[in-house]
């Protein structure tokens, strides 16, 4: 696994992790026989695709900054990114249509929760690195709407299980 060393390449991962998500809520979409819960996957797909946008933003604005150039290898945050990187959350070499390929929408749920816990996690180990002043308001943002994410499979998980 490569190393990274600055502000670019961790706003470069984030922007796949958010990629992945994209795709795989879109496909979700797709196996789903309920318009609803369709309809929900897609407004979390659209949801992603805002926080590349976000995530984009944050890049080309801390372009050449000094904190952003280079981060020290032995930082906390730095240390628990690169684990985050190696594990499942920025694993874009999975297709997302083999991934679910038959999985019960439950499963896609639970396996959807799961992914948003672990982005929640990654952001905020960003968070722990970027200033105040150079934006980690918007990092608190997109922190909090994928706790929302989170909220919104699980109830519908939730409302599987009653059935």
């Amino acid at each position: 696994m490569a190393d990274f060393y600055n502000a670019f390449e961790v706003f470069e991962m984030a922007e796949q992790i958010e990629r992945n998500g994209g795709e795989f809520y879109r496909k979700a979409a797709e196996m789903s026989e309920d318009e609803e819960l369709s309809g929900v996957l897609q407004q979390l797909a659209t949801m992603e695709d805002d926080h590349i946008r976000v995530f984009s933003s944050l890049k080309e604005e801390l372009a050449g900054q000094e904190w952003a150039q280079g981060f020290d290898q032995e930082n906390e945050a730095v240390l628990f990114l690169r684990a985050m990187a190696s594990g499942k959350v920025f694993d874009s070499k999975k297709d997302p249509a083999q991934m679910l390929a038959g999985m019960s929408m439950a499963a896609v749920l639970d396996k959807a929760i799961g992914v948003e816990k672990d982005s929640i996690a990654f952001y905020t180990g960003i968070k722990e690195l970027v200033p105040q002043e150079f934006g980690r308001e918007r990092i608190d943002n997109i922190i909090k709407e994928e706790m929302r994410h989170v909220r919104i499979l699980s109830e519908r998980l939730a409302a599987m299980s009653e059935f």
